[in-house]
C-alpha cells in the first residue's frame, strides 16, 4: 500500500462522521493553542523584565544600605538598632575609585505638588545630574539638575510629562514656580514621555536635587546608591573597592548589600524560564487528555468498522498495513488539529499584544516545535491499541460483524 492510499483512506475515514472528528480535532488544537499562548506570554514576560533591567546597562551596581545575608544574625539586631544609613559623604567617597564611571545617590519619596490649585501626590526622586545617563532618562525641553556640589540643596525641579500637563496644560512651565512638600521649588526641565521604567511611571515622576529631597523628606540617609563602572570586566574590582571603602567609613562594618545589574537580570530570567516550562507542562497535560480522547475515540470507530477491517484482511491486508492505516489516521488528526492549534495560538498572542502593547507574546521556537511533537506523539501512542486490536481481528469473523 503506497503512503498517499494511506492518507486518502485516513481522510475518507475522517470525513465519514465529521462530529467525531471535529471534537477531537477541537481537543487537540486546543491543547496546542494553550501551550503556545501560554509559553508566548511567559516569554513576554521575561523580555520585558529584561528591557527594563538592560534599560540601566549591565555595568551598574546598586549599592543597599543593610546586609541582608547576615542582618538577622548581627549583635544590632538583638538591641533593637537598624543598619547604618548611607550617607551623601559615603557616596562621595564611592566616587574616587578609579573604576568608577559615575554615581548617583538616591532618595524616594512621595510628595504633593501644587500649583494655582491643582493639586496631586507624586513619587519625587532626589539624585544629582548623573542619574540622567545612568537611567537613560530623556528630556522633551529643558535641563536637567544642575552639575554642582551633592550637597547644595537648590530647590529646583524636573517634571514628568504627565505632572506637567496636569499642573500646566499647555502653557510653558520652565522657569515657573511650583510647590512641593510645602516648599516653592522652581521648574527646569520636562521628562520625555518614556514610559515605566523599573517600577516608576516617569511620566509622574518629580525629580530634585538629593540634598532637597532629604529635607523635603526630613531624612539624612541615601535609598540606594547607584555605581556605573567604566567597562564591565571592571565589576568585580568595584564591587571590592565599595565593600572596602563602605568598611573603613562604618568603623570595618561591611553592612551594605552589593548587587550587580547583570546579576539581577540572570535571576529574573532564570525564574520566568522555569515558570514559562512549568506553564507549558500545565498546558501540555491538555494534550495528553486529547490523546487519551482520540484513543477512546478509536476503539469504538475499531468496533464500528469491524465489517470493513475484515473485509480489507479478506483481501489480503496484512497486520502492518492494518496498524499503518489506523496510525496514519491518528497522526493526521493531530497534525491538522496541532496546525488548527497554532494558528488560534498565535491569534491570541495577536491578541493580547493589542491588549497590552508592552507585552510581546511571541512564542518561542521550541514552544512550537514541542507541542506540535508532542500532539503527534500524543496521537500515535493513542492509536497503537486500537491499531494492535484491529491488526488482530479475524477476518471471518469481522466480516461476519462478531
Amino acid at each position: 500500500m503506497r503512503p498517499l492510499d494511506a492518507i486518502g483512506f485516513a481522510l475518507t475515514s475522517l470525513g465519514s462522521n465529521r462530529v467525531r472528528t471535529a471534537l477531537m480535532l477541537l481537543a487537540m488544537s486546543i491543547g496546542v493553542a494553550a501551550v503556545v499562548l501560554l509559553t508566548g506570554i511567559g516569554n513576554g514576560a521575561r523580555l520585558y523584565i529584561v528591557d527594563q533591567f538592560s534599560s540601566l546597562g549591565t555595568n551598574l551596581v546598586i549599592v543597599i544600605p543593610g546586609r541582608t545575608e547576615t542582618a538577622s544574625n548581627t549583635a544590632a539586631t538583638l538591641i533593637g538598632e537598624t543598619p547604618r544609613d548611607l550617607t551623601l559623604n559615603d557616596a562621595r567617597a564611592l566616587e574616587r575609585g578609579d573604576m568608577v564611571r559615575r554615581m548617583a545617590p538616591l532618595n524616594i519619596g512621595e510628595l504633593n505638588v501644587k500649583r494655582r490649585g491643582k493639586e496631586r501626590q507624586v513619587p519625587v526622586l532626589g539624585s544629582t545630574a548623573a542619574l540622567l545617563e545612568i537611567h537613560h532618562l530623556h528630556l522633551e525641553r529643558g535641563t536637567f539638575l544642575p552639575e554642582e556640589d551633592m550637597e547644595i540643596a537648590r530647590p529646583v525641579c524636573v517634571l514628568g510629562a504627565k505632572v506637567y500637563r496636569e499642573l500646566f496644560g499647555q502653557e510653558n512651565a520652565l522657569g515657573e514656580m511650583v510647590k512641593l512638600g510645602g516648599f516653592r521649588c522652581r521648574v527646569i526641565g520636562i521628562l520625555a514621555t518614556e514610559g515605566r521604567s523599573l517600577g516608576f511611571d516617569t511620566e509622574e515622576l518629580v525629580v530634585v536635587p538629593v540634598a532637597f529631597a532629604q529635607m523635603l523628606l526630613n531624612t539624612s540617609g541615601l535609598f540606594r546608591i547607584l555605581v556605573e563602572a567604566k567597562d564591565l570586566g571592571g565589576l568585580d574590582r568595584l564591587k571590592k573597592h565599595i565593600a572596602t571603602t563602605i568598611a573603613k567609613r562604618h568603623y570595618g562594618e561591611e553592612d551594605v548589600t552589593i548587587i550587580t545589574q547583570d546579576s539581577v537580570l540572570a535571576t529574573f530570567d532564570k525564574i520566568f524560564k522555569v515558570l514559562t516550562f512549568t506553564v507549558a507542562g500545565i498546558a501540555g497535560i491538555s494534550l495528553v487528555v486529547a490523546g487519551i480522547l482520540i484513543m477512546n475515540v478509536m476503539l469504538m470507530a475499531v468496533a464500528q468498522r469491524t465489517a470493513e477491517i475484515g473485509l480489507c484482511k479478506a483481501l489480503g491486508a496484512g497486520q502492518l498495513q492494518i496498524m499503518a492505516l489506523l496510525v496514519t489516521e491518528a497522526l493526521l488528526l493531530s497534525t491538522i488539529g496541532g496546525l488548527l492549534g497554532l494558528l488560534l495560538g498565535f491569534a491570541g498572542s495577536w491578541a493580547a499584544v493589542q491588549v497590552y502593547p508592552t507585552l510581546q507574546t511571541t512564542p518561542p521556537l521550541w514552544a512550537i516545535v514541542a507541542a506540535m511533537g508532542t500532539a503527534l506523539l500524543t496521537g500515535f501512542i493513542s492509536s497503537l491499541l486500537p491499531a494492535r486490536r484491529a491488526a488482530r481481528l479475524d477476518p471471518i469473523q469481522a466480516l461476519a460483524r462478531h
